[in-house]
């Protein structure tokens, strides 16, 4: 007998761990804890695992770790559980594949990121592709429900044009906060050098930037529902807007407070949730296309008797 794993928990299960490495990965580097484990893949020259005498920084980075092989597992279980599919959906077992690829990419970029102590560069590119895969766990979550035939757009042109540019300044927004992290004073290690760009000016583009990205949000949710548009697409760009605000909110508090670490970890997990209410909207404005009719059935040919 076929065990079939069920596909969509698992889509589910690799969003909210990659989701939450996220938050794990700020508090490797807000508690200091960012060369906890010193060396890689192990974790010190003779441990695979962390030690006592490595105190709770090595806890907390053997725990990040020991999270990135969780989401390792679930993505090999992801790409098996799409193989073993009946009917076999190309799209969702390449989707389930790239996954895999993107969970080889983090290990490799997280052993540079120890190896290079904790260089800002390659520690932004660590968290830019956690949110990759979150995008991308997210959809393979999302269609696990849907036909594999292409999407069509259910608001017209000018909405659909003004949605991609959100998603643009979006990720645009996602890119400059990594940037304004790898400035500020939360390295991961007291050693570590920062990128050398000043706090302040990049601090301010990036809260430029999300002046943009808020202002085209309000745009596009008066826009829906100028347009008609399906309730549950205007109900997304109204979510985005308010996630937007609370993390505006937090992003300037952290600010005016000298980043608190409390706060700068909420910042973070409020970036996953912009990203999702980004997609979340994208994806509102097209649908599946409606299944076709069923032919009629054909009348039964009664045979007539001669007269």
């Amino acid at each position: 007998m076929t065990v079939r794993l069920p596909l969509r928990p698992l889509a589910l299960a690799s969003l909210i761990l990659n989701a939450q490495l996220v938050v794990t990965g700020g508090a490797v580097r807000l508690t200091g804890s960012g060369l906890g484990c010193p060396t890689w893949p192990k974790c010190t020259d003779g441990s695979y695992t962390t030690t006592s005498a490595m105190g709770v920084h090595g806890a907390i980075e053997f725990g990040n770790r020991l999270l990135g092989v969780l989401i390792g597992l679930v993505a090999l279980a992801t790409f098996i559980a799409a193989l073993l599919e009946k009917p076999r959906r190309r799209a969702q077992a390449r989707l389930s594949f790239v996954l895999g690829l993107g969970v080889v990419a983090q290990g490799v970029v997280g052993g540079i990121t120890v190896l290079t102590g904790l260089n800002p560069w390659i520690v932004g590119a660590h968290f830019v592709i956690s949110m990759a895969m979150t995008a991308g766990a997210y959809v393979l979550w999302k269609r696990t429900t849907e036909p594999d035939a292409a999407r069509v757009p259910v608001v017209p042109a000018p909405l659909l044009t003004l949605a991609r540019v959100l998603a643009v300044v979006s990720a645009a927004v996602i890119l400059a906060g990594v940037v304004v992290t790898g400035s500020g004073p939360h390295a991961g290690d007291a050693e570590t050098p920062r990128n050398g760009f000043d706090p302040t000016n990049i601090s301010q583009a990036h809260a430029d930037l999300v002046f943009l990205l808020i202002g085209l949000s309000v745009a596009l949710w008066f826009a829906l529902r100028a347009a008609d548009a399906p309730a549950t697409a205007a109900r997304a760009a109204g979510v985005l807007v308010l996630v937007e605000l609370g993390q505006g909110l937090i992003g300037f508090v952290q600010y005016f407070t000298h980043l608190p670490v409390l706060l700068v970890g909420a910042h973070m997990f409020g970036a996953v949730l912009v990203w999702l209410a980004t997609l979340a909207v994208v994806r509102s404005l097209s649908a599946s296309p409606a299944p076709a009719p069923a032919a009629p059935a054909a009348e039964p040919v009664r045979a007539t008797s001669a007269a």
